[in-house]
């Protein structure tokens, strides 16, 4: 199995570490969708990263990647069985790609991207805009902790994914409050100490260095 991009993405950490919770074996190729190579085009026409090419079978964007693991994979699950534990799980995916990823990327453009990797000048004032942006996400998730430690009541594609955002959000040398977000901060410790992150992010720190990162 080939999956295509570059971990500092959410996106991509979050199959890159469902594909470790699995047990599964995967090359990561690092990727840039601004001058791509004709492999990853073929699994990605609209250069959407991450994409994956599963022993000729090509597939593109995180959301389905996943879905397509889970059926392909199933143990364990990521996606759970149960009606109510998948809708929530679904749901926290969508709280993580479509919410609190827009909020957060001005601090990952201007505190991060710009700086170190484009070698520009980041805008301070557009980073604040949206370090005041998670705030509202943040609040939410605080309170939706299941009382197992969990977001949906098992561990799920949920925490993957708003953990992958939150591990995206630490390059800027942002961190959560724990003071104001003391069951998050448990929360993510417990999603960090998991195996499965802990190989995902050695290969994410590999690659990064790689990169002069």
């Amino acid at each position: 199995m080939k999956i295509y991009g570059f971990p500092l993405s959410p996106f991509v950490r979050k199959v890159l570490v469902a594909v470790q919770e699995k047990g599964l074996e995967a090359e990561i190729v690092p990727t840039n969708p601004q001058n791509p190579e004709e492999d990853f085009l073929a699994c990605s026409p609209f250069r959407k990263i991450p994409a994956m090419d599963d022993g000729g079978y090509k597939l593109a964007d995180s959301t389905a990647i996943v879905a397509y693991l889970d059926a392909r994979y199933p143990d364990p699950a990521l996606i759970p069985a149960e009606a109510r534990a998948r809708g929530k799980a679904v749901w926290f995916e969508e709280v993580a790609d479509t919410v609190l990823t827009p909020a957060g990327v001005g601090m990952v453009l201007n505190r991060f991207l710009r700086p170190r990797v484009f070698g520009t000048e980041g805008d301070e004032e557009a980073a604040q805009a949206s370090e005041k942006a998670v705030k509202a996400p943040f609040a939410y998730l605080e309170g939706a902790l299941g009382d197992d430690g969990w977001l949906d009541g098992e561990f799920s594609i949920g925490d993957i994914s708003v953990a992958s955002v939150i591990r995206t959000l630490g390059y800027t040398g942002w961190e959560i409050d724990g003071a104001a977000h003391p069951r998050l901060t448990a929360w993510y410790g417990r999603v960090a100490a998991r195996p499965a992150w802990q190989a995902a992010s050695r290969i994410e720190d590999r690659i990064l260095a790689a990169a002069g990162l």
